[in-house]
Order: structure tokens, then sequence, then C-alpha cells
């Protein structure tokens, strides 16, 4: 055994990924043909084998573990465990690399030296590109020795950002360990600001969810919800990385997708149509085909005819009513009610039906047009149709909830012919997502993770909990960067919306990931947007970060300033986003292609040879670059429908480098923003 400590990790590692080889190999050798009872148990192991092959792949360039736990001989024998993305075990199977989220894994996120949780020495891995190259350690009972940050932890955090976002599970911090692994039970909301991690925690927290509740949450399902495309496409790598490949993912949009959409609503439309009332709204339009009886129903059975009476089909149908359940369920329920009214009467009579009589009475002719006349069916998308199209449809049902003002705004000026040829919102599709829960209830998950969930309407966190009912959520998100007309005025509002009004609500306040001078300048435009709520902390100090440039000359020049920042940020390692307001987009696009400049668009991955996107200000919300050159300030304001929307757009734009930020404008900053720092300030002439 060799003396150098380096060299032995090197050796553990080594033999750790041919452990991992092994163990993927004689999964692969399994002879599962004959071991099934039928196809179809022989389908669903087939398809559980292939997934653990895939969750025991060794990711060449993804190190196997990232830190080691030396515990007091008093404590595990005074074992050794190093903690890693998934369970490793030898030949005998005593683990080679423990579960980062196995119980014994915990101390490496939360022991300190006032608390060392039995844990004698905490060691930290530095790689390069997969290569053991480094340690670091912590003598956590030593008392002698004194606390200090974290090199190796420090490269991980600022470590260049090519690609998809990737984990944080060799830096997750102690406050956000306890959000990570709190139970499965309950609701819980994440506030916090940018840098603060809030989406890797989620993720993170789906993954213990997963190791701690497998079966569980393996027959209710999970689910990621994200703002767009381009911001799931640049998270879908974080949890296969971790060994979870079967969670789904998935837009508000996608979930309500039960109709093309093909149209926008002005933001006033937009905002009624996203307020609760419509709920109430919808429910009362859907409850009014419902009709009482003006006539009994006549069973004719061979040569006997049952007579129900009007008043005891009012008392079935009032009853029915009054339960409050689904549309569809009392619709359901009804034959069978009334075929039960006739049975009564049967055996009144002497005779004895069964429950073969009950159910071919609910079938008969003469219940089935009763039905259909007291309790019609209902096609959500056409409910919603004719409530934004018939004025005295809306009118009836609106009455007391949204004013003769908000209900113009609502209407369509020309209303289609039918649901095809209808140009649906968003906001129409979400009304018929809350329709069609009224009509027959929606399937709830196991557990759902909402991220920047600060931009939803009342409506879509409707649409959100009913796919929860059962289950629970994780709710991420920062009240600051709320871009919408309807965005989020309070966490126990949104919970509130969402079913949960009960949940814990959580603030993550220290920042890893934007410098400390770049979150100061952005938290200036706080007391203007969203006052009263908490700034971020940095952690990180990188003096040199923030430069502001004011550019002289018309918009041709500003453009060249533009170009010629990106180029400075291109000699740089690392990813880089250039950040404008939407409708600058297409100028500078045209400036780069025409300058030779290749960039790419928001949601596609970044390489090496490719390391530059365009994007535009509406879609920077959740990504994050290496260095930003952000385009224009004042434009990014004016392009909002409001101010406070406005520097909300701002903040997000600001706060998404992770080592440097370049803002260019040619006229006046936001006022908001007050003088420039003027340390950084560069005139281009």
């Amino acid at each position: 055994m060799s003396d150098d400590p380096l060299a032995r990790e090197r050796s553990h590692l080594s033999a750790s990924r041919a452990a991992l080889r092994t163990m993927r190999h004689e999964v692969e050798a399994l002879d599962i043909r004959d071991v099934t009872a039928n196809w179809v148990n022989a389908r669903v192991l087939e398809a559980r084998t292939e997934a653990r092959i895939k969750e025991l792949a060794d990711l060449a360039h993804t190190p196997l573990f990232f830190g080691r736990l030396d515990y007091l001989r008093t404590v595990h024998e005074g074992r050794s465990f190093y903690i890693g993305r998934r369970h490793v075990h030898d030949g005998h199977g005593d683990p080679m690399v423990v579960d980062w989220r196995a119980p014994v894994s915990q101390p490496f996120y939360r022991a300190t030296r006032k608390d060392p949780l039995d844990v004698e020495l905490r060691r930290r891995f530095g790689y390069t590109a997969g290569d053991l190259t480094a340690y670091e350690d912590e003598r956590l009972s030593d008392p002698a020795e004194t606390a200090g940050t974290s090199r190796l932890l420090q490269q991980e955090i600022e470590r260049p950002r090519v690609g998809p976002m990737r984990d944080i599970v060799a830096t997750i911090q102690p406050e956000q360990d306890e959000i990570v692994r709190s139970g499965l039970g309950g609701t819980l909301c994440v506030q916090g600001g940018p840098g603060t991690g809030k989406t890797a925690v989620g993720l993170h927290r789906v993954a213990y969810l997963l190791y701690a509740h497998r079966e569980r949450l393996a027959r209710t399902g999970t689910l990621v919800i994200g703002p767009n495309r381009s911001f799931l496409h640049y998270i879908e790598q974080v949890l296969p990385a971790l060994g979870e490949l079967g969670v789904e993912q998935a837009t508000v949009d996608d979930l309500v997708a039960h109709v093309e959409v093909r149209g926008t609503d002005g933001a006033a439309a937009a905002v009624v149509k996203g307020d609760a009332r419509m709920a109430e709204v919808l429910r009362r339009a859907l409850h009014s085909h419902v009709t009482l009886p003006a006539e009994p129903v006549v069973v004719v059975r061979g040569s006997r005819r049952w007579r129900i009476p009007g008043y005891e089909l009012e008392e079935i149908v009032r009853e029915l009513l009054a339960r409050d359940i689904r549309y569809g369920a009392a619709r359901e329920a009804l034959p069978q009610r009334i075929a039960h009214a006739v049975l009564v009467r049967m055996e009144q009579a002497g005779e004895a039906p069964d429950d073969r009589v009950q159910d071919a009475v609910a079938r008969n002719p003469a219940v089935k047009a009763a039905v259909k006349a007291l309790w019609p069916p209902v096609d959500p998308a056409k409910l919603v149709l004719r409530l934004l199209s018939d004025p005295q449809f809306l009118a009836a049902h609106a009455e007391g909830l949204l004013s003769a003002e908000e209900q113009r705004t609502i209407l369509w000026t020309k209303p289609p012919r039918g649901p095809r040829s209808a140009r649906w919102s968003p906001a129409d599709a979400v009304l018929i997502d809350e329709a069609a829960d009224l009509v027959r209830r929606t399937r709830s998950l196991g557990h759902i993770v909402l991220d920047e969930a600060q931009d939803l309407s009342p409506m879509q966190y409707r649409a959100v909990g009913r796919r929860c009912t059962t289950g629970s959520a994780t709710v991420l998100g920062d009240l600051a960067q709320g871009t919408t007309p309807w965005a989020t005025a309070s966490w126990r509002e949104a919970l509130s919306h969402l079913g949960k009004p009960d949940a814990a609500v959580e603030e993550l306040t220290a920042g890893f990931r934007v410098p400390r001078e770049v979150i100061a300048y952005a938290s200036r435009l706080l007391p203007h947007m969203s006052p009263g709520l908490m700034a971020v902390t940095s952690v990180r100090e990188s003096p040199g970060s923030l430069e502001v440039r004011e550019v002289g000359g018309g918009p041709g020049e500003l453009d060249a300033a533009v170009l010629a920042a990106c180029r400075e940020s291109l000699l740089r390692e690392g990813s880089i986003g250039l950040i404008a307001a939407d409708a600058r987009v297409e100028a500078l696009a045209s400036a780069l292609t025409a300058a030779s400049v290749a960039y790419l668009a928001p949601g596609t991955r970044t390489t090496a040879e490719s390391r530059l996107t365009l994007v535009p200000a509406s879609l920077a919300k959740g990504l994050e670059y290496d260095y930003v050159v952000l385009d224009d300030p004042a434009s990014v304001v004016a392009g909002e429908p409001d101010e406070r929307t406005g520097l909300r757009r701002l903040y997000v734009a600001l706060t998404r480098a992770v080592s440097g930020l370049t803002v260019l404008h040619r006229g006046p900053l936001p006022a908001a923003l007050g003088d420039r720092p003027a340390e950084r300030h560069t005139a281009h002439e």
C-alpha cells in the first residue's frame, strides 16, 4: 500500500469504478426469460432491468465519489465512508461508495466544528476532467484546528459552466440539506433569491425523496414543472446524473394541453382569466346544465310499469348536487339512484331483484332519457367557449364575482364557430383544465416540484394543485423575480390557491452563484419593485466582476460595443450569455451574424466550441452563464407593460452571471439603479 494519500485515494477510485462495472455486468448477465408467470410481468421486469443497467452507467467525467467521512472509533467502528452520487459495493457486498442520500452520508453536509456529529475527519476531493487531482481535510473533532473556507468547495462552485445545468451534490450547504431531506408528507415552499441554489435544491430533493420513498413514488409518480422548454432543457441532466431516470418534466402549458393554443390575451384579459374567481364562474356555468324534473320516469319491465314521481327524482338530483361531487361522477351515479328507487318498489311488490336487475334498469331507455335531460353531458371546451362568447351566459354566472368591465374584457369580439376553430390562449387552456376537473377528477401524483412559481396565476396554481391533491409539492421561487402581470404577491396566497395552505415556507438568503459585487448592484432595485424582501448576501467575493459602460453615438455604436464585450468574454473560459430586451434581439442577431460571431438560442446546449447564447430577457429566468453581457437596461425595463414588471425583468437579467457581468447602455440607466459604480465605468466614444 502506497504511503502517498493521494495515490491511495486514486487506487480506491479505480477499484470503485471496477466494482461498478462488475455490478453492471452482473445485471446485464441476468437471464429473466423463465422467471415470470406471464408476458406482462416479463415486460415489467425487462423494463426494470434496463433501467437498472442505465443507473449503473459510469460517467467518465462525473466523479464517482467527492468526499470521505472518517467516524470516531466509538461510532461505526471508526470506519471510513466514501460519499458519492450512487452506491457501489464490492464482491462481498461491502460498500465502496455510499449514496449521498443515505443517513450515514448526512454529516458530510451538516457536520461543523461546534457539532461534528461524531465525525473525526471530513475529506473533500478535487477533480480535473474526471481525474482525482487533490484532496482537502477538515478535522472536525480536533479543537486545535481552526475553521476556514474550503478551497475545493469554492473551486467547485466557481467551476466554468459549459453545457446543461449540473448537480450540486458535492457542494450542498447545511441550510440547503435541511430542505433536501425534508419529509415527503408535507408541502414545502422555498423563497430564494438569485444564486441561492433553489432550483438545484428542488431537484436534489426529488432525488432524495425517490431514494427514501422509492416504492411509494414509483406507484404515484413524480413531476418537475418549469416555466418554459428552454429551462427544462437546461435542467434535464441533473436528475440522470444523480441516477434518477424516471422523473417527468413539463411546463404548466403541457399540463393543460386539452386544446391547441394559437392565440394570446392582452394583459388585462389574462389577469381576469387567471383570477381564482373564474373557478366559481365555471362551477356555476357547469351546474346550470342540471335541471329539476318536470315529469315522472316510467320504467317498463315485462308486463309491469314502475313509476318514479317527479318529487322523488327532484330529491335525488338535489342530493347529488348537495354532495358536491364531480359533475361526471354524479351523472354516472344518477341512473343507479333512479334504478335503486325502482328496485325498492319491486321489493315492496314482492319481487326479489338483485344487482343485475338494478344494472338493467339503469340502462333502461326511459332512465337513460331522464339522465340526459336532467344531467346532460358537458364538454369542458364547449363550456368555456360559451362563457367567452355569450355575454348573457357569462353575466348570469359571473354575477357578484366579475364586474361588467371585467366581463367585457374577457369576452371575444368575434366568437368562433366551435372549439376547433377557436384561437385559444394559454389562459383559456387553464380554464378548460379547470372545467375538465369539475367534470372528472384529475389524477394526483405523489410529488411535484414547481419551479419559478412566482409567475403563476391563481388559476395556474389550481391546475398544478389538483395534480397533487393526495400528494405533496416543493414550490420554488423568488417574489422579486415575478415578471407577469399576475405575479404572486405572497407565498401564503399562492399556497392557498395550490390547495396547500399549511405548507412550510423556508427562505434561502445565502448566495453561492452570483458574485457579491453583482448581487449588490442588482439589489438596488429591490426597494422599488419588492419592498420588504430581504436581499441575498453572496458568500463570493470577486473584485472586478461588475463593469458598467456608457456608450456614446447612435444605436450602431451600442451594437458595436456589445460585440466587443462578447469577444472579450469569449477570451475567458466558460459560457457567455448576451441578454437583451426582446425587441433588441433581432438587431443583435444580425450584428453577430454580420461579424461572424457564432451564437446559440436559449435551451441549446453549449459546448467548448459554441459558448455564446443570445437570450431574450423574457427567457433569461432560471438560466446561468459564467459571463453575461447585458444590453441596454433601460430597453429591458421599457419592454414590459409597467415599471415594476420591467424592473423585475431587469433584476433577473442582472443576476444570471456566475463570474462577471458587463452592462452596456447608450442612454440613462433606470433611475432605480442609482449611480453606476464609477470605478467600473468606461465610456466608448
